[in-house]
């Protein structure tokens, strides 16, 4: 039982810093416990190691540390994507041999298609084109949203490729490309989730979800009917005539006796909750009509907000564009109806710029429209169809440079 417990910590803890590291840097955590402890961890620690190297060696170990960090997290390498299938394979390797004997027909077909489906949709997922920009299709990429002139404005270009950015796109200083829509660089997949992957990275986390789910009750339920086949008053819940203490004891004998299954089980149960928690926050930022990397764009735009800095106008909608600098055309059914800027003094942007009317001072990202949200059937349909039509709102409007509008952006989510 101390063992088991042991290794059930162990692994709970590094499942927990995970957590911490991945999700204590969201805007929507930034002011919870989650981000408290990132802060703790993940920079202050981290900070006075630093200091604590500098007055001991003159930081030779911290800058021989940081030079390995820095290959670690800012190159691309396959080393976690490794550790990944490793230990896939590894805990179905422990599992299967003595969970095989005991499934029935139903399990057996249930699992291996539960087992393949991550591998298979890792493959995909890391082989293909995430949506790397090329002088050969910036035109196409340009032509896939508009430029919503809060987010993202005409004219800008990449310092490091040379493109016109296209809306939505971004560098990636890791894969050093321009990526269209690019939602973050993943490095589970050793690469970037943009637009030509999106589909297949969530239906990565979602058969990963549903595989460990899986695996940990199959587990748990067999580990049980080999306890209930040495004791038949055993219920697996709630402990019918069972004191919790030989409950809890019985269950370590059965561990104990079926160690590998056992421990994988354990393992899949604490994983469980990160990976559904991935999953979750990427359908919500789906739901949106959002990427990270926009959320993080809009996270700036609301402590913009909060001091009184954000203001807003309204776009002509009969505007016409710049063919130099923005596509005359775009598949997507909305033109901006908004301008979206900040100021440093706190006071209205003087004549002149896009947009017309009066500014307004912005205080709540509720009202600021996010062009790019569609609701979430068409935002799925936009992540899993490539060139996804919106019904009839496809056509190409008669007049070049005319913006149709079909109907009015959702609020922001944040």
């Amino acid at each position: 039982m101390g063992l088991l417990r042991t290794i059930a910590l162990i692994v709970l803890g590094i499942s927990f810093l995970v957590f911490v590291l991945f999700f204590g840097r969201l805007p929507a955590l930034r002011r919870t416990p989650i981000a408290t402890l990132h802060n703790i961890f993940f920079i202050r620690i981290p900070h006075g190691l630093v200091a604590l190297d500098e007055a001991v060696t003159g930081r030779r170990l911290t800058r021989s540390l940081a030079r390995f960090i820095d290959f670690m997290m800012n190159d691309r390498h396959p080393t976690v994507v490794i550790f990944f299938l490793a230990l896939l394979a590894g805990g179905e390797f422990l599992y299967l041999p003595t969970a095989w004997p005991m499934m029935s027909t139903w399990h057996r077909v249930a699992g291996t298609i539960a087992v393949v489906l991550p591998y298979l949709f890792l493959y995909l997922a890391v082989m293909a084109d995430p949506g790397y920009i090329t002088p050969e299709n910036h035109a196409y990429y340009m032509s896939l949203y508009p430029y919503d002139y809060s987010i993202f404005y005409p004219g800008q270009h990449c310092r490091t490729c040379g493109f016109l950015k296209p809306p939505r796109s971004k560098h990636c200083s890791i894969c050093k490309r321009c990526i269209a829509k690019l939602d973050h660089h993943c490095i589970f997949i050793n690469g970037c989730v943009g637009y030509g992957n999106h589909h297949w990275f969530l239906l990565l986390l979602l058969s990963t979800a549903v595989l460990t789910s899986y695996g940990a009750l199959l587990g748990f339920s067999l580990l049980s009917d080999l306890i209930a086949s040495r004791h038949p008053a055993w219920s697996l819940w709630p402990p019918r005539g069972m004191p919790m203490s030989q409950y809890l004891v019985t269950w370590t004998r059965g561990l104990q006796d079926n160690v590998c299954m056992g421990a994988v089980s354990l393992l899949a149960t604490m994983t469980s909750p990160l990976v559904w928690g991935l999953l979750a926050y990427t359908v919500w930022l789906i739901y949106c009509g959002t990427t990270t990397n926009e959320s993080l764009k809009w996270s700036d735009w609301k402590d913009d907000m909060d001091d009184g800095l954000a203001f807003k106008r309204r776009m002509s909608p009969d505007r016409t564009r710049d063919p130099r600098v923005e596509s005359t055309w775009t598949r997507w059914p909305l033109g901006t109806q908004q301008v979206l800027v900040r100021t440093d003094d706190g006071m209205p942007p003087g004549p002149g710029g896009p947009g017309e009317g009066q500014w307004d001072r912005v205080w709540n990202i509720k009202d600021v429209e996010n062009l790019y949200d569609m609701g979430f059937w068409d935002n799925l349909m936009d992540v899993f169809v490539r060139d996804y039509s919106f019904g009839s709102s496809r056509e190409q409007p008669a007049v070049e440079g005319e913006v149709r509008i079909r109907k009015a952006p959702k609020p922001s989510c944040f």
